[in-house]
């Protein structure tokens, strides 16, 4: 029965004889790694064992009791298996979406931390994770997000305290960075999270 699904929906499926559980048939969904393994992911088990060993029933149309069949759902299989993949997938260079720090603002001395603190705010309030860095030098920062591959940094300094700009350096674009009005880099960022880039 499970074949014929597959079969009537074009999907192109492996047999795998005799691997099957023993509470039933199932249908397990293989997940390709960046260097090209199989993980197992996603299932759906037909159990044909525990509506029995539990003696479930439910009363049909008929007015009689009948056994259910119960089907078991796994959406991302093992949730660290999951995790554990898509870490090595994108090697820790995780899009913006996903990256849990999205951006890490960088204060260029400590009389712009409270500049740079209200960046913070401002990108929390919009549903942005980000992060506050004062510590150690500027280029210590820097170099430390890089290694950590948060996807943007934000750079606060007299010219962009005063204007209510914020200095934008990308993961992977170098040294270079874009001047930015403070809303309107918000605004790439809400609209580049709900697009899903993978960039």
């Amino acid at each position: 029965m499970l074949a014929q699904v597959m079969d009537a929906r074009g999907l192109e499926y492996h047999l795998d004889e005799g691997g099957g559980a023993f509470y039933g048939p199932k249908l397990d969904f293989k997940l390709i790694d960046a260097i090209g393994r199989k993980w197992q992911g996603p299932t759906v088990q037909l159990d044909f064992n525990l509506p029995d060993r539990f003696e479930m029933a439910y009363i049909g149309e008929d007015n009689e009791p009948h056994r259910p069949i119960m089907l078991h759902r796994v959406l991302v299989g093992s949730m660290e298996r999951f995790v554990g993949g898509l870490i090595e997938h994108y090697a820790g260079d995780f899009p913006l979406w996903l990256a849990p720090e999205q951006v890490r603002v960088l204060p260029v001395s400590e009389q712009w931390a409270s500049s740079g603190r209200e960046l913070v705010d401002l990108l929390e309030a919009a549903g942005i994770r980000a992060a506050l860095f004062e510590r150690e030098t500027l280029g210590w920062r820097i170099r430390d997000a890089e290694t950590h591959k948060v996807p943007y940094m934000a750079v606060v300094g007299e010219r962009e305290a005063e204007a209510g700009t914020v200095a934008v350096r990308k993961r992977g674009a170098g040294k270079k960075q874009e001047i930015m009005d403070r809303e309107e880099f918000v605004q790439r960022l809400r609209e580049e999270t709900h697009s899903r880039a993978i960039q």
